[in-house]
């Protein structure tokens, strides 16, 4: 019987993902086995969600693409619903590898943050994003540092890991697109602790990213105009 104060739940994000999904899951499986795992399908039209139920895992369905805010949204409520104690984010495109799961998960467990952010430019791995995408990271990471007055290297990772209070706040509050820096605003807002630890991070393992250097310009606009909106909100 698991420990109900490690109760582990991992959440896998998923649209279109049947090149990536079942090797995902069992690489999770194989390396942090004491946890449960989900996949949130939303609105794949390929093999998604035939391969993660194969896989022997809970399968949560959109009747269509929400987009990834509210997809990460379904898995917490999904694990504030059923008493999880962590949440952990691992994105199904096979860029999060399992085994470097167990660093984002051990500050949570030892009470040392509400939430922990993955980092690929903390000196763990060899990641070089294109010379667009590195922009906007760079750019992202210093709006957030000034705001949070701490420096935070990787706003648009993923791969982060949330305790019960932040599994709560998110189940009810949480941004709609490319959410991962917006939230980390919103949870400094809220007095929530957050961590950077260094992890290595891969390519897409398969299939096709939907960020296109057209779309990034668009995602980085939209983004720092979300948090100049959040900052001015009083709550």
């Amino acid at each position: 019987m698991k420990d109900s104060k490690q109760k582990i739940l991992i959440i896998i994000p998923a649209f279109n993902e049947e090149a990536n999904i079942g090797s995902v899951i069992s690489n999770v499986r194989k390396h942090v086995s004491e946890a449960d795992i989900i996949v949130v399908n939303d609105g794949s039209g390929d093999g998604t969600a035939r391969i993660a139920e194969a896989g022997g895992v809970t399968v949560l369905h959109h009747p269509y693409n929400m987009g990834i805010g509210a997809t990460m949204q379904t898995g917490y409520k999904y694990a504030l619903l059923n008493g999880y104690n962590v949440a952990v984010q691992v994105d199904g495109d096979g860029q999060h590898p399992a085994d470097q799961i167990q660093y984002i998960i051990k500050p949570i467990l030892e009470d040392k943050a509400d939430i922990v952010v993955g980092s690929r430019f903390l000196g763990k791995g060899d990641y070089k994003p294109s010379i667009a995408r590195g922009a906007g990271m760079a750019v992202f990471s210093r709006v957030v540092s000034f705001i949070i007055k701490e420096k935070v290297t990787d706003t648009t990772s993923g791969f982060r890991a949330a305790g019960r209070d932040c599994i709560t706040f998110f189940s009810n509050h949480y941004p709609d697109d490319y959410p991962e820096v917006e939230a980390l605003v919103l949870l400094h807002k809220k007095g929530f602790s957050i961590l950077e630890v260094p992890v290595k991070m891969f390519e897409r393992a398969g299939g096709r990213s939907s960020i296109t250097p057209v779309r990034s310009v668009y995602y980085m606009i939209k983004v720092l105009l979300a948090i100049f909106v959040d900052l001015l909100k009083r709550t």
